[in-house]
């Protein structure tokens, strides 16, 4: 097999629909030259004839796009090695990404149509060059133009919005969403392959690795391509694990498509999710040979785990628990968008980084949303690495999807593709039909508006099970998020906090955050609040004159209906409304902070009988204001250090249990967490006013419920005391405080300078080093709005008067030491207290 990426030397072209003069004219003169992987937006974009889509208003600018028609050119005959094939050589060439609705011709023959951007199109071209065709054209057509075509000869299918995403097999999230811009990119999306073999080729190669006992197993299923030039012969298929000293072959007969090779590893390394062991990964050499000469190989990594899914009927439901290697894991997870909506400019040094953002949170599972796409094989390959378990969504999300052609072959075949090329991957614990699409059916109206129609049922209930039990039947399967797997179709409520998952939007759209204590889910994967993005990422958005929560500019960047409405109202009974911008924007990040430690904290002291938590969102795929807890350009919203302090392996929360505040402690670490509780209500001066010293012993993975003398649950005066635990841990690891103020931050009685700061520089940054007079609750600096790549390494830290903390802030720019002790830049619950006056 010899291979080469088509990476340069295309132009693009304009081939139908409008265009502002500018860019017509531009184009008609010159066309670009680009270099694939790319989209005309990018491509448009980094020759300065659009203004970036992220900045402003220039999103609905750029409307004209979404019917527009495109055409990428290639001369084949300038490039190396793409000549005529030779006797009984196969050339074909490989579209790995076409985004979406495209034409393929080569020498004005037509290789095929594609209308899916979530899978491989394999063209054999050997007959076109041997005419010695050389012109290479991809023609891009409006997907939406025919999304709505296939709408209308199959008939309406309900979705959430307005654009028929549910009839084109494309990123359902390019057409809008309630957090992301309405782009509805075209191009070249993944590489372009130019290969050329003979005799056969490895089509599909599946390791499906698995612990009995000890013992490691591999089966590695092998698909292979024939190229029907010659007489089919013999193959010798050899699997290799180098590391191991571990190999095996079988041959497969003349006429033969598949071979499956059988390893046993006695003593196999283990992979675990983080924090539960390491992540040894087991390298795989796959050899496809004829007559002696070697055809095709494929080197891979895989690693031995077992995973399930625990769907025991129990005196409360039925539960929803991951169990890898035979250990229960409660899912401290995230939902995960594109890192950026324009996919091409997506790094593995970029899916590094929003990963490793995940870890430092205390992550161990991010949820790949069924409204994106299947990620990367960097994005799998890292979390691999990192041991972050992966949730992988089927794309399809928030609407009803017909089961009748052309949809029904473009889903079977792109999930077949998919759960072949990941099936190596030991990150991937869990297959989930789509997202809220059973939810959908049965409560947003759908069923009136379909009729008799097919609505996706069958893709959940049959076809992704079929899929998965011939494919990867090593891992478990849910048809939905939410939904309830082990139970009978019908029997119940999709969203029934008693079985399978939950979402729960009603705290968010209608209800304070507070609510997320009122329900105990078994699994909840998706709850969020929202809150602006960090200060230098709303500046580079938006112009100076913007700098208003009702400006057009503002609201193009915040998507959710009725959003601000939502963060006032959530805002107004916790830290009132401010009326100033800045004030307004921290008080909103400061509340969603306060939702999110609120919800995850609840989940979590409810183990076992709650098995997972699943925030919406971790990132954004553009500057918006969101659920997210870091921001469209990577910055950590405050959100973000609540989140990270939620997952703490040892937590100390203080939650209501029959009807007063109790104690909890959650650990979720190997080891039994012994150490003893300080718990104390002092006034906010400081002056001790009861206290009780407490030995504790929690044993691991286990979460223990603690009553208070009433002494401590009671205030004498509920706007001037608080209630603090701090607990140890003899070893040595880190402990846990908690926090309970009797009233609500507008009430409560605080004095609004209540630091002392100096900033110090130190090598790469600066400390910052602030104690308390008095009590100061949720202690941040924002550091950004000093300087834009300031990432500073803590946040939201509260202090009782005589403590300190010093915070400690990377930044490569020089900035005088007084900007980190601006009022606007070092913030606190307190200073909206000095806000309101």
């Amino acid at each position: 097999m010899l291979e080469r990426e088509l990476t340069g030397g295309w132009t693009l072209h304009r081939a139908g629909g409008e265009a502002p003069a500018e860019v017509a004219r531009a184009l008609a003169a010159n066309p670009l030259d680009v270099s694939v992987p790319g989209t005309v937006h990018t491509h448009l974009l980094d020759a300065g004839l659009i203004p970036d889509p992220y900045l402003g208003e220039n999103e609905a600018a750029l409307e004209w796009l979404h019917r527009s028609a495109w055409e990428y050119r290639l001369d084949l005959g300038a490039v190396p090695g793409a000549g005529p094939p030779a006797d009984g050589e196969r050339v074909d060439l490989v579209f790995t990404g076409l985004d979406t609705v495209a034409t393929v011709t080569l020498g004005g023959v037509e290789l095929g149509r594609t209308a899916n951007m979530h899978r491989t199109h394999r063209f054999d071209a050997g007959a076109a060059l041997r005419a010695g065709a050389t012109g290479l054209r991809v023609r891009f057509d409006s997907a939406l133009e025919h999304a709505e075509a296939v709408e209308k000869e199959i008939g309406y299918r309900p979705r959430a919005y307005d654009h028929p995403f549910n009839a084109v097999r494309k990123m359902a999230c390019s057409f809008g969403w309630d957090w992301g811009p309405d782009l509805q990119t075209a191009g070249i999306w993944r590489p372009v392959l130019l290969q050329r073999w003979r005799t056969a080729r490895l089509a599909a190669v599946r390791p499906l690795a698995t612990l009995d006992g000890t013992t490691g197993r591999l089966a590695v299923h092998v698909d292979v391509e024939r190229s029907g030039l010659e007489e089919p012969g013999e193959l010798l298929v050899e699997v290799e694990l180098p590391g191991l000293a571990v190999a095996g072959a079988v041959r497969a007969a003349p006429g033969d498509t598949s071979a499956t090779v059988l390893l046993e590893v006695p003593g196999a390394p283990v992979w675990w999710p983080v924090g539960y062991g390491g992540q040894p990964l087991v390298d795989v050499v796959v050899r496809l040979s004829a007559g002696g000469a070697q055809l095709d190989a494929r080197e891979l990594r895989t690693a031995f785990r077992t995973v399930e899914l625990d769907t025991t009927p129990d005196e409360h439901g039925s539960r929803f628990t991951l169990v890898v290697n035979g250990v229960p894991v409660f899912a401290r997870g995230v939902n995960w968008i594109p890192e950026d909506h324009l996919l091409t400019r997506l790094t593995r040094e970029r899916y590094e980084a929003a990963l490793d953002r995940a870890l430092e949170a205390h992550v161990n599972l991010v949820r790949v949303w069924g409204g994106g796409i299947y990620e990367s094989d960097d994005f799998y390959d890292l979390a691999d690495v990192k041991g972050l378990m992966v949730w992988q969504d089927f794309p399809l999300a928030c609407a009803a999807y017909s089961e009748e052609e052309p949809l029904r072959s473009e889903i079977v075949a792109e999930a077949r593709e998919n759960v072949t090329r990941l099936s190596p991957h030991p990150s991937l614990v869990l297959w989930n039909g789509g997202n809220e699409n059973i939810w959908g059916h049965e409560d947003w109206g759908w069923k009136e508006q379909l009729g008799e129609a097919t609505w996706g049922l069958g893709y959940y209930e049959q076809v992704f099970p079929a899929v998965l039990a011939e494919l990867d039947p090593t891992r478990p399967y849910s048809p939905g998020s939410p939904a309830n797997p082990g139970v009978p179709a019908g029997e119940l409520h999709p969203n029934d906090p008693g079985h399978g998952t939950t979402h729960v939007w009603d705290v968010w759209n209608e209800r304070d955050w507070t609510a997320y204590r009122e329900r105990v889910p078994r699994f909840c994967s998706e709850f969020g609040y929202q809150a602006p993005p960090a200060w230098a990422t709303l500046t580079r958005a938006l112009g100076p004159d913007d700098l208003r929560k009702d400006s057009p500019a503002f609201l193009a960047h915040q998507k959710a209906v009725d959003g601000n409405g939502k963060l006032d109202r959530g805002m107004e009974p916790h830290l009132g409304v401010p009326t100033a911008f800045r004030d307004w924007n921290w008080a909103a990040q400061l509340n969603q902070a306060r939702a999110v430690a609120c919800g995850v904290e609840h989940l979590r002291s409810w183990w076992p009988r709650t098995a997972g938590s699943v925030y919406w969102q971790l990132n954004d795929c553009w500057p918006v204001t969101s659920w997210s807890v870091v921001d469209g350009d990577g910055r950590r919203k405050p959100a973000f250090h609540a989140l990270r302090r939620a997952h703490s392996p040892r937590l100390a929360t203080f939650q209501p249990r029959d009807g007063a505040v109790h104690l909890l402690l959650v650990n979720d670490t190997g080891e039994a967490w012994t150490g003893r509780a300080h718990v104390r209500r002092t006034a906010l001066d400081g002056r001790e006013l009861a206290a009780v010293v407490l030995q504790v012993r929690v044993p691991a993975r286990e979460v223990r419920v603690l009553a208070l003398p009433g002494e401590l649950r009671e205030a004498g005066d509920a706007t001037a005391e608080v209630l603090v635990a701090d607990v140890s841990c003899e070893t040595g690891a880190a402990g846990s405080r908690a926090v309970h103020l009797f009233a609500e931050d507008r009430d409560v009685a605080y004095d609004p300078a209540p630091l002392r700061a100096v900033a110090e520089e130190v090598p790469g940054g600066w400390a910052v080093r602030v104690l308390a007079t008095s009590f100061a609750r949720d202690v941040t600096l924002l550091a950004d709005v000093v300087a834009p790549d300031a990432v500073v390494d803590d946040g939201l830290v509260t202090l009782l008067p005589g403590e300190a903390h010093a915070f400690t802030v990377r930044t490569a720019h020089r900035v005088e030491a007084e900007r980190w002790l601006d009022p606007l830049v070092l913030r606190s619950a307190n200073s909206l207290a000095a806000a309101r006056g």
